[in-house]
């Protein structure tokens, strides 16, 4: 799994043997983090393991397939007593409600669709767990996710997966370059998860055959409105169900229950068109609806960017670039039309169906797979 370096540097980067880089590594408890943290600590290197505690531990124990609940902590203790190197568990129960959850629930309040697991890399694992890291003199933090960094001309560079059908560059746009200065990613350039499995079974874990995690971690079942409603108790204020031309079809029970795109499950049957929801007044509490074509988006508003091509963003009037504005979508052609150092307007070249404020735009050089950063989409169409 040891990635290539040259000149006499090891495996992760560093002009000195695995034995004298200590190495933390952010271990979820499922086979990715688990495969990383077993493959480092048999090449030599000083691992500590480090696993967040990030909601109830109560609740979590009775949670399975997803990140941080109380069996997934029970597992990464286990790997780490099987490959003998040490580990802690760190309560973030605090940091993460007010740096993730209180978020997702405004936001959702707000007609928004926000994206939890980006805000959670950004100002969790990547700010308040890679200090850590620092404070416990790592010299580098390595996690399970699937994306590569390499080194260019003007150092780390972040790129897709080797395997785009795992690919996370999306959930990771928001990284900094003094964060990939830090950060390291032994997963990214195997070929497919069947290679990760396989590693997992060479060292025995008791992680091999766990399923991956599905849901947003705090969400279960997938149940969004009913986590808002317990996060933000009366927040399903009923409201109507209107047509773009005016006309009152029916009524519904909070906008927190609908979502940009959505067609079934309206309530709103007998009519002679298929309908969807263009657009959620939030204000109004209105959900409004109308033909699909209404859902084709093709300027895309963005703000907090975070660049990381090699030039200033304000450099160029136009950057030709890929973008993402879902996760389950591959790149596409656009243009980049920066407004200052962190807002742009984004042109598709083809329109998309279904963008919501709340999710993130990513931008990818052509032909490359090289991540120039992201944003975050701002206000409904």
């Amino acid at each position: 799994m040891a990635l290539d370096y040259s000149d006499g540097l090891n495996s992760l980067g560093f002009a000195k043997p695995p034995a004298e880089t200590r190495v933390v590594v952010a271990m979820s408890g499922g086979v990715d983090s688990s495969v990383v943290a077993a493959e480092l600590a048999r090449e030599g290197y000083d691992v500590v393991g480090v696993t967040l505690q990030l909601y109830d531990h109560g609740a979590a124990l009775s949670k399975k397939g997803a990140c941080c609940a109380g069996i997934d902590i029970h597992d990464a203790r286990r790997v780490a007593e099987d490959m003998g190197f040490p580990h802690y568990v760190l309560d973030y129960e605090n940091i993460f409600r007010d740096a993730v959850i209180d978020e997702f629930a405004d936001s959702y309040l707000a007609g928004a669709t926000p994206v939890p697991c980006i805000r959670c890399n950004e100002r969790v694992k990547f700010k308040d767990l890679l200090e850590t890291a620092k404070d416990l003199d790592a010299d580098c933090m390595a996690t399970g996710h699937y994306i590569q960094r390499k080194i260019g001309a003007k150092g780390p560079e972040l790129h897709m997966a080797a395997d785009h059908a795992r690919d996370q560059s999306y959930f990771l746009f928001s990284t900094t370059p003094e964060q990939l200065d830090f950060l390291r990613f032994p997963l990214g350039h195997l070929a497919s998860k069947a290679d990760t499995r396989a590693l997992a079974a060479r060292h025995n874990l008791v992680v091999a055959d766990k399923p991956d995690s599905q849901d947003i971690c705090f969400v279960p079942d997938g149940n969004y409105a009913g986590v808002i409603e317990k996060l933000r108790p009366g927040a399903a204020e009923p409201g109507d169900i209107v047509h773009v031309d005016g006309r009152i079809l029916g009524a519904h029970k909070g906008v927190i229950h609908y979502t940009i795109g959505q067609r079934r499950g309206l309530g709103i049957g007998g009519l002679d068109e298929p309908l969807y929801v263009v657009k959620l007044d939030v204000d109004k509490q209105q959900v409004i609806v109308g033909p699909k074509e209404l859902l084709s988006t093709r300027i895309v508003p963005v703000r907090e960017i975070n660049w990381l091509g090699d030039a200033p963003f304000e450099s160029e009037k136009e950057w030709p670039l890929s973008v993402k504005v879902r996760s389950t979508r591959p790149p596409s052609e656009a243009v980049i039309r920066p407004k200052s150092a962190t807002e742009a307007e984004i042109e598709l070249f083809t329109p998309e169906e279904g963008v919501s404020p709340g999710q993130a735009c990513v931008f990818y050089q052509p032909d490359t797979a090289r991540v120039f950063g992201g944003g975050w989409i701002w206000r409904g169409y």
